[in-house]
């Protein structure tokens, strides 16, 4: 909890002037907002915004005096339920525009909310021409919009031209909201300089420890991922190891089979065959490779290198930590940080240190 916290007031000097607000979203990244979101307020965070309603009715009872922001936008007959826990949706169609205005017509009420701008990402958001005719009759609303946004495509892949073009064009639309504040950048946004951060800047991965671009300040790690070892075996060089028979030895090895899987978000394609070797984990002070596929319950790790009887049954396999961080353990899935957070298991036993 103390790197979250300290990993927000990094990004939260970095963007000053600009508001630092804190993405919660996806139980915190699979974290467990339970324990971050109040972590993060008391780090000074006072923005946040989650992707789900119940997200938010969750937050709310952690926090209550929290602005709270509702990604996923306004679904039908929900107006009232958003206003009754003081929650702000994110309008990003005229459906949805035109449903809040109504009930704060009807309620007598003006009712912050954000309306998110497609600037180039074509998921969500009012069209640009939309949002222009909006911001020239917004008078007529029922509501005076607390924020605009907008969200980045490609500001983790440096130099890439749709990145400028979405500034401009979030620009233009946000001149036309005079005295509404912006906001553009999520982490790597956040890194792009102060032309890209407008009013308000949305870090998520950045707070727990992943890295969505090179040359970030100094973040420090947030997760330690540790498995049992369960047993020690010695196996003849030609065998082969697990499901498939993916990869066959071609020493005589030994091999500790740990207590970890898919069913635990070890993702499958980080186990190891004859042509690409997996993920690694640290056993008593050295790294050591999967052997094998991964399969649901179980991994197996190769701890011929390790000196004999360094490695007992009941020792760790540490997964994320000692040097491990969650960037190297996506890439050797063939994903990335976001999801290795976000999928971490029930099974694990969850330990918050500090904070």
């Amino acid at each position: 909890m103390s790197a979250i916290a300290d990993n927000w007031r990094t990004l939260a000097a970095l963007a000053a002037p600009a508001e630092c607000a804190a993405v919660v979203k996806a139980n915190a990244y699979g974290l467990g907002i339970d324990r971050v979101a109040p972590a993060l307020w008391k780090a000074g965070a006072r923005t946040f915004f989650v992707a789900h309603f119940k997200e938010a009715l969750e937050l709310r009872a952690l926090l209550p005096e929290a602005v709270i922001y509702v990604l996923n936008g306004l679904l039908p007959e929900t107006a009232a339920d958003h206003a009754a826990a003081r929650l702000r949706p994110v309008l990003g169609s005229v459906p949805e525009i035109t449903e809040w205005s109504d009930f704060c017509r009807d309620q007598g009420a003006d009712l912050p909310t954000a309306l998110h701008v497609d600037t180039g990402m074509n998921r969500l958001g009012l069209s640009v021409d939309e949002a222009v005719q909006l911001a020239g009759t917004r008078r007529m609303l029922g509501f005076t919009p607390s924020l605009v946004m907008s969200h980045l495509a490609c500001a983790d892949t440096p130099g890439h031209a749709l990145t400028a073009r979405q500034r401009a064009v979030f620009a233009d639309v946000i001149r036309r909201f005079r005295g509404v504040p912006g906001s553009l950048a999520n982490s790597a946004g956040t890194l792009l300089g102060r032309d890209f951060r407008f009013e308000l800047v949305r870090p998520g991965i950045f707070l727990y420890g992943g890295v969505a671009i090179t040359g970030v300040p100094p973040l420090r790690p947030v997760v330690r991922l540790e498995a049992k070892i369960i047993q020690v075996s010695s196996v003849a060089a030609g065998e082969t190891v697990g499901y498939g028979a993916a990869e066959r030895l071609k020493r005589p090895s030994r091999l500790a089979t740990v207590s970890i899987g898919y069913a635990d978000g070890l993702f499958r394609a980080a186990g190891s065959s004859d042509l690409a070797k997996g993920v690694e984990a640290v056993v008593a002070g050295r790294r050591c490779h999967l052997v094998g596929r991964v399969s649901m319950d179980l991994a197996t790790l190769d701890i011929t290198d390790l000196p004999e009887g360094a490695v007992q049954r009941g020792d760790v396999a540490v997964f994320l930590g000692d040097g491990i961080s969650v960037d190297d353990l996506a890439a050797r899935s063939g994903t990335i940080g976001y999801e290795v957070l976000t999928s971490l298991g029930a099974r694990y036993a969850r330990r918050y240190i500090g904070g």
